[in-house]
């Protein structure tokens, strides 16, 4: 391995590290915030607080921003697809009914959804072993969440939500990595947040009594979120996806639910059973396999 290789493959195992932290703190900020606010009005305050935060250090930093109405038409398409639809149909499935359990194990599909439409979208290569690491990946995350996981209560209309939720972080992370690949990603995603205003906003407006309860526990979970997810692990998600291969990073996201039962058994003493820990053990080696 050469001298220059080695720093760089550090960097990505740091960001990798990070990015699976701060993306698993998400359904934990949603779990003290959705008492409070209903979620499209949370998300339009979550991006608030991102673009205040990123326009600023963007000015800073000297990013460059896109030149061309179409550049940031492509921006704002893949983040709309990336984050905003993707958190409607993680926060709304939850608030509909759906335990944080299965909404895991739907999400828990992207990586084997994305590694069979890279082929087409990128003309990515999935190797056997990689096919192997994520189908393992797929078979411990049911293990973790195996005792979070009911349909009672759930409506249909919460599955499709779900499911579209899936389907858009799918097809918005291969949208990103072929057509936003040459643009800052520090200004993509201020522009992101600030686009995410204005619909979460018309969605609030239209479906939501936009009713907040201002308590520590709910200013708390704003900012973790804007700043954790919207700010720091979509930049790294991006970075990470334009750095290699779209399957391998979202396998990545395996790791997240496993994370998010340690930080569940810290925060609110939820149980964490064997089956879950063997599940997790099983996670980190399909993952290993898939991204070696």
């Amino acid at each position: 391995m050469s001298s220059s290789s080695s720093p760089d493959n550090l960097r990505a195992a740091i960001a990798a590290a990070l990015f699976i932290f701060f993306w698993a703190s998400g359904f934990v900020a949603a779990k003290y915030g959705f008492p409070y606010a209903e979620p499209f009005t949370f998300l339009g305050l979550r991006y608030v607080i991102g673009s205040a935060v990123l326009v600023p250090l963007c000015l800073i930093w000297k990013a460059t921003w896109p030149k061309t109405g179409r550049d940031i038409g492509h921006i704002i398409l893949a983040g709309t697809m990336v984050q905003s639809f993707y958190l409607v149909g993680v926060y709304y499935g939850i608030y509909l009914g759906i335990s944080t359990g299965v909404v895991a194990l739907v999400m828990g599909l992207q990586p084997l959804l994305t590694a069979a439409l890279a082929g087409l979208a990128l003309a990515e290569r999935v190797t056997a072993r990689q096919w192997f690491g994520l189908a393992l990946g797929f078979a411990g995350l049911g293990l973790v969440v195996a005792d979070k996981t009911t349909t009672a209560g759930a409506s249909a209309g919460a599955f499709a939500i779900t499911a579209f939720g899936l389907i858009s972080i799918t097809v918005g992370t291969l949208y990103q990595k072929r057509f936003c690949a040459t643009f800052d990603i520090r200004s993509s995603v201020a522009i992101q947040n600030i686009a995410g205003i204005v619909l979460m906003s018309v969605f609030a407006t239209m479906f939501e009594t936009m009713t907040v309860r201002w308590t520590g526990e709910f200013l708390f979970a704003l900012l973790w979120s804007a700043l954790g997810l919207s700010v720091i692990a979509l930049t790294l998600y991006y970075w990470l996806v334009r750095r290699g291969a779209a399957s391998k990073v979202t396998s990545l996201i395996y790791l997240s639910p496993p994370v998010t039962a340690v930080m569940g058994w810290l925060a609110f003493n939820e149980t964490l059973g064997l089956g879950a820990i063997a599940g997790m053990a099983i996670v980190a080696t399909g993952v290993a396999l898939a991204t070696r």
